[in-house]
């Protein structure tokens, strides 16, 4: 039981860790277009982006894919940026079925590019053979997907707020988050080090 705590406390960490608040920010600009009324539809969004991660982390650990650390640095704010500009064009509009399974497909994609990011950390806190390593990735899971719907969770709460309490319109509140994650995202992408030669 005290090394699955180990684990999963270091999922939890990984999402909540205020240095790397990329994750955070990715998961607030996925929420944000949502109410507590689509709790189905985020949970499951939710989810596949925790399914990617994971999947990105076995692909890694049993060496089956390998990318350089500054590409995916590069990639994660990139994913970040393309979530919030979706936002932007579909604040206020009807979401029609199609887009939502493509959603669901970017998500299950953007998970597996965030999971990347964090393969190499992974792989060093953890001894022995690739398959002795798939319990602890599976507590590991456990713990990113239970802090991802407490940010998610807190999203909701705050849009509830804005928009019983301030009067926000949804667009209105879709358009100033998103608006404000694009200004924190595009430092994160220009000062990328795949740009340093």
């Amino acid at each position: 039981m005290s090394e699955f705590w180990i684990y999963f406390q270091i999922g939890l960490k990984h999402v909540l860790d205020i240095h790397a608040y990329d994750h955070v920010l990715f998961l607030i600009a996925l929420a944000i277009p949502f109410s507590f009324k689509d709790w189905k539809r985020i949970v499951l969004l939710v989810t596949l982006f925790t399914i990617g991660h994971t999947m990105a982390l076995l692909l890694s650990v049993f060496g089956i894919v390998a990318i350089k650390v500054n590409v995916v640095e590069l990639l994660i704010p990139i994913t970040i940026l393309i979530t919030a500009l979706f936002n932007l064009f579909t604040a206020g509009k009807s979401s029609k079925k199609e887009s939502i399974n493509l959603v669901f497909f970017i998500t299950l994609f953007f998970g597996i590019i965030h999971g990347l990011g964090f393969s190499n950390y992974f792989k060093s806190i953890l001894g022995g053979d690739a398959t002795s390593k798939i319990l602890p990735l599976s507590e590991f899971a456990l713990g990113i997907e239970v802090a991802q719907i407490v940010v998610v969770f807190m999203v909701l709460i705050l849009s509830y707020i804005v928009q019983t309490v301030f009067r926000f319109s949804k667009r209105d509140w879709t358009l100033v988050m998103s608006a404000f994650i694009i200004g924190v995202v595009i430092p994160m992408i220009v000062e990328s080090e795949i740009w340093i030669r």
